[in-house]
């Protein structure tokens, strides 16, 4: 038998008000083969609670609670509950109650890294605290004391967490950026940490993220808060792993398949909720994005759609996709300072709101996002909003244009090739109205909306500067957009992009931030086969000589040439994207 101990103690300064808290220590107190026993005692740290009290952890390795005392236990699949005994409803300000328990374990036994009492997540501080913040941590006999205080309430959501705060800057792509010729003027931009595998967690593999691994991010965070507004930072982590991810674009394809669900929640998922909720980590504001081009694939390239694709279906009939992205939310949001954005695409994929039920992708794509709420635990509450355009190219706004424009007696939404009946023709305007129709399904009506502004510029000499004369609709709309692509829909390497919006905190209503969650200079993918072991396949949508397919209208491509594997380095688009930039560099 071996005795096990583990306290994790969080201490605030004074309380200004009687805001709600908890502090708790999780202590094994006895360990055997296939057993073991735990006592969980947990302190209010703010007003008295009359009417009962739950406590609420989640295991990281299915143990399995037994046998309990001093409170009512039951547990579903990983989230234990625990609520008061009848006898003892009641817990006071400062007062402490101590549930224990027998229970089981098979090859590993770690202890919670978080709970929450009455929904509240227990961080050992209330209310505002002093102006400074300092974490101390200290082991003794096995026994582990973080200590934090200051300004920042971990646990506690902001409204917009990028105002008032600045943005973490990731030391790798700012290293590849500043060595290009030009490259400085840009390498303090902040960007997108991606954990496009499970060996980049650890810092083990990935070309896209390099030899950091999460923690050592995280930690760089922490150092770059000390000198950030208040003491307040962003970290903006991209969650893209997803059981057989990108199913109607091969060139970012990923390690796993399409039934490895378990793997997802367990080495993937679980790893990267453990080391967010790390205490070290609470006063940073972590913005999580989910999964990006996962949801709407299951409405626009599934049957009997034109555009489907068999690996897309395959995803909707096992609903992975949706089971996955649903335990992400629920995990992640369950740490108190992390704000899950879900991806949502861009108008140029989802943006026709048509009556007809087989050419609505706007309406349906909605349907879609909230028919993960009820899901592995997932509700309303476990996100904080969405993001559009993720590594994408659709400007923000078309100056001199709209799709209500009538020419020559012609309706430009009807006759142009280019806009093809879709409703918008720029983010901000998609992003508002799909902000409504996300509310209108079942989302907070507080929800933010983020758009990626890392490549969707369009500067440079062709850009126009003022509206087209021309009476024919198509030449009129061609003349007159700044987004150049041949086709809207088109995705990779596009040909004549540029650096957009720098990354700005509420630019417009309900917008919470622009930012560049794809860094500028990374590839979308290859432009001809490349061998590689990181899963991801060729593309012809990423081929420059390719003539394109139902997705596109069947057009060419528009994709740069000698473009390395995705996520890798492209010097030549990242050249072409300063060059391009608007506003300019």
């Amino acid at each position: 038998m071996t005795a096990l101990a583990a306290t994790a103690v969080v201490v605030g300064g004074p309380s200004a008000n009687a805001a709600p808290g908890c502090r708790v220590n999780y202590s094994v107190t006895n360990q055997w083969s296939d057993g073991f026993g735990a006592t969980v005692t947990v302190t209010n740290l703010g007003d008295a609670i009359t009417g009962g009290w739950t406590l609420e952890w989640d295991f990281a390795a299915g143990q399995r609670v037994g046998q309990g005392w001093n409170g009512t236990f039951a547990q579903s699949g990983a989230k234990v509950t625990v609520t008061n005994p009848t006898w003892s409803p009641g817990l006071g300000s400062n007062a402490s109650v101590s549930p224990g328990f027998n229970g089981t374990w098979s090859g590993s036994n770690p202890v919670p890294t978080q709970f929450k009492l009455n929904g509240t997540v227990c961080t050992g501080s209330v209310g505002p605290t002093s102006t400074t913040t300092t974490t101390t941590t200290t082991t003794t006999g096995g026994n582990t004391t973080t200590t934090t205080s200051g300004n920042n309430q971990p646990g506690t959501r902001v409204d917009n967490p990028y105002v008032g705060a600045g943005v973490y800057v990731n030391p790798q792509w700012s290293a590849r950026a500043a060595a290009e010729p030009g490259g400085s003027r840009i390498a303090n931009q902040p960007t997108g940490v991606w954990m496009d595998r499970i060996s980049a967690i650890d810092g083990n593999g990935s070309p896209t993220t390099g030899s950091m691994g999460l923690v050592d991010h995280l930690d760089e965070a922490v150092k770059q808060a000390r000198t950030a507004p208040g003491g307040n930072l962003v970290f903006q982590v991209v969650i893209y792993n997803l059981p057989g991810r990108d199913c109607a674009a091969l060139a970012s394809n990923g390690e796993l398949g399409p039934n490895d669900l378990p793997r997802y929640k367990t080495e993937y998922i679980d790893k990267i909720a453990g080391i967010l909720a790390r205490p070290a980590y609470a006063s940073l504001r972590i913005v999580a994005v989910i999964e990006i081009d996962s949801l709407p694939n299951l409405v626009t390239n599934v049957s009997p759609r034109p555009t489907q694709t068999p690996n897309c279906d395959t995803m909707k009939a096992n609903q992975n996709y949706q089971n996955g992205v649903a335990y992400a939310v629920s995990k992640l949001g369950d740490i108190g300072n992390v704000y899950n954005y879900l991806d949502s695409g861009h108008h140029g994929w989802i943006g026709w709101g048509d009556p007809i039920p087989e050419y609505d992708n706007f309406h349906a794509s909605a349907k879609m996002m909230a028919s993960i709420l009820g899901r592995e635990g997932a509700t309303k509450a476990d996100v904080h909003g969405f993001i559009t355009n993720t590594a994408n190219y659709s400007a923000l706004e078309e100056p001199f244009w709209t799709v209500d424009d009538v020419v020559g007696g012609q309706a430009v939404k009807e006759k142009s090739k280019w806009v093809d009946w879709n409703d918008f023709n720029g983010e901000l305007g998609f992003a508002t109205a799909f902000r409504q129709e996300l509310v209108a399904n079942g989302f907070d009506a507080g929800v933010g909306m983020l758009i990626d502004t890392s490549r969707n510029g369009w500067g440079g000499s062709g850009r126009p500067t003022a509206k087209s004369s021309s009476t024919d609709p198509s030449v009129y709309v061609d003349q007159s957009r700044i987004d150049k692509r041949i086709q809207k829909g088109n995705w990779c390497n596009q040909s004549g992009a540029g650096l957009g919006e720098r990354p700005k905190a509420a630019p417009k209503p309900n917008i919470d931030a622009y930012v560049w969650i794809k860094p500028p200079g990374e590839s979308d993918g290859s432009s001809t086969q490349i061998p590689n072991n990181e899963g991801k396949g060729f593309d012809r949508m990423c081929d420059p000589t390719y003539g394109g397919n139902p997705r596109n209208g069947n057009n060419p491509s528009g994709a740069l040439a000698n473009a390395p594997i995705s996520g890798h380095w492209f010097s030549a688009q990242f050249q072409e994207l300063m060059r391009n930039a608007y506003p300019t560099l």
